[in-house]
C-alpha cells in the first residue's frame, strides 16, 4: 500500500449510506447555479421526512492502515415500509443493501436504480431520497483520495451516479459483497462485521497515486479548511501545477472545480456550525462574513445540503444531523 501522510479531510464524511428517489420526488422551486448555466431543483422545505427515532446509525472508525482513504464504515437500518430524507453532497462511498430497493434521481434527471452491490460516485448537490423499505445499507464512505486510489476514476467526470460496485472494482468485489449480503440476511454477520470486509478490502485494492499528485491533495485540502471563503489565487502554483492545471486535477480528484469545490465545503461547514446546540458568537460571525446576505446563505446550504438553515437542528429529522455534527468535521494534518 502507498505510504501516505495522515489525511484528516476538513469535509463531512457522509458516513450514512445512500438512499433513492422515486420517480417523483415533490420537488418545489428552482435557482441557478452560480457556477453553471442550468437551473436546478430544491428540495421542499417542508418535506415529511422520517422521523430519526426510527432510523439508526452505526459509525464505526476505519483501521488506522485505510484512515487516509476511508473517512467512515457504516451500518444503517430503518424498518419503516417507506424511508424519506435527503443525502447531503458527499465525496463515493461504496455501499451495500441487503434489504430496501428503490431508484437515485440525480438534478440533471439521470435516474439508476440501487445495485445491492453498488458504488455512489461523488455527489455534487444534495439529493432527495425515497426508498421502499425496510431498508439496510453497510459500506464504506471514501476520502478523495480513496476514492482516486480505489476506482482510478476520474470524480468529475463520473460524478452524480449509482453504478454496479463490480463494473469499477471488478469482479472479485461483487462475488464478496454478495456473499456479504447473504451472509447479513441469514445472520451469519452483522453489520458491523461486514462494513470491516469492505474495508478490508479497500485495504488490498488501493493503487499508488501520482507522488505530485498526492501533494496536491494534501494542499487542497488544507486550502479548504483554511477558511469559508478560500482564495482560488492561493492554489496556484501547487505542486508546481499551473492554475490551469491545478483547476483540471481538483476536478479530478474532488469531482468539482475549485471555486465550486470552496462553496461545496462552506455550506457544509456552516451547516456543521448551525446544526449544534450552542453557537459561538465568532461561529455566527464568521458565517455571516462567509455569505452575501442571508438569502444567499440558505441557498447555498439548501444546494449543498439539503436543508435550510432553519431545519438542520431539527430533531425530527434523521440521520442528517449526525452526519453534520461538528465531531464529523475532519481536519487535514501531515
Amino acid at each position: 500500500m502507498q505510504r501516505v501522510p495522515q489525511l484528516r479531510w476538513a469535509v463531512l464524511p457522509s458516513g450514512a449510506p445512500p438512499f433513492f428517489c422515486e420517480e417523483t420526488t415533490g420537488l418545489s422551486g428552482i435557482w441557478t447555479d452560480m457556477d453553471a448555466t442550468a437551473e436546478v431543483p430544491i428540495p421542499p422545505h417542508d418535506a415529511a421526512l422520517t422521523p430519526s427515532a426510527l432510523i439508526t446509525i452505526d459509525y464505526i472508525d476505519p483501521p488506522e492502515a485505510i484512515a487516509p482513504f476511508v473517512t467512515t464504515l457504516y451500518h444503517f437500518r430503518c424498518d419503516e415500509p417507506v424511508i424519506r430524507d435527503i443525502q447531503p453532497a458527499a465525496i463515493g462511498q461504496i455501499c451495500l443493501f441487503p434489504h430496501g430497493t428503490g431508484e437515485i434521481r440525480f438534478a440533471n434527471g439521470h435516474c439508476d436504480p440501487n445495485h445491492p452491490v453498488g458504488l455512489l460516485t461523488p455527489l455534487s448537490r444534495a439529493t432527495p431520497i425515497v426508498v421502499d423499505g425496510p431498508f439496510h445499507a453497510f459500506g464504506a464512505a471514501l476520502t478523495p483520495l480513496g476514492w482516486a486510489a480505489l476506482t482510478g476514476l476520474h470524480a468529475g467526470q463520473h460524478r452524480d451516479r449509482l453504478l454496479p460496485a463490480a463494473s469499477v472494482l471488478g469482479a472479485e468485489f461483487g462475488a464478496l459483497g454478495e456473499s456479504l449480503l447473504g451472509a447479513y440476511r441469514n445472520g451469519a454477520m452483522s453489520g458491523p462485521a461486514c462494513a470491516g470486509a469492505v474495508g478490508d478490502f479497500i485495504g488490498h485494492n488501493l493503487r499508488p497515486v501520482n507522488p505530485r499528485h498526492l501533494d496536491l491533495i494534501i494542499a487542497v485540502g488544507g486550502w479548504l479548511g483554511a477558511s469559508f471563503n478560500p482564495d482560488i489565487g492561493d492554489l496556484a502554483g501547487v505542486a508546481g501545477y499551473s492554475a490551469r492545471q491545478v483547476q483540471r486535477l481538483v476536478e479530478r480528484y474532488f469531482g468539482l472545480p475549485p471555486r465550486a469545490l470552496a462553496r461545496k465545503y462552506r455550506a457544509l461547514r456552516a451547516a456543521a456550525l448551525l446544526s449544534g446546540p450552542h453557537l459561538a458568537p465568532e461561529d455566527e460571525a464568521a458565517i455571516a462574513e462567509a455569505f452575501f446576505d442571508q438569502s444567499h446563505m440558505i441557498r447555498e446550504i439548501t444546494h449543498f445540503v439539503g436543508r435550510s438553515p432553519a431545519r438542520l437542528s431539527d430533531t425530527a429529522t434523521p440521520y442528517l444531523a449526525e452526519l453534520i455534527d461538528s465531531r464529523n468535521l475532519r481536519e487535514l494534518r501531515n
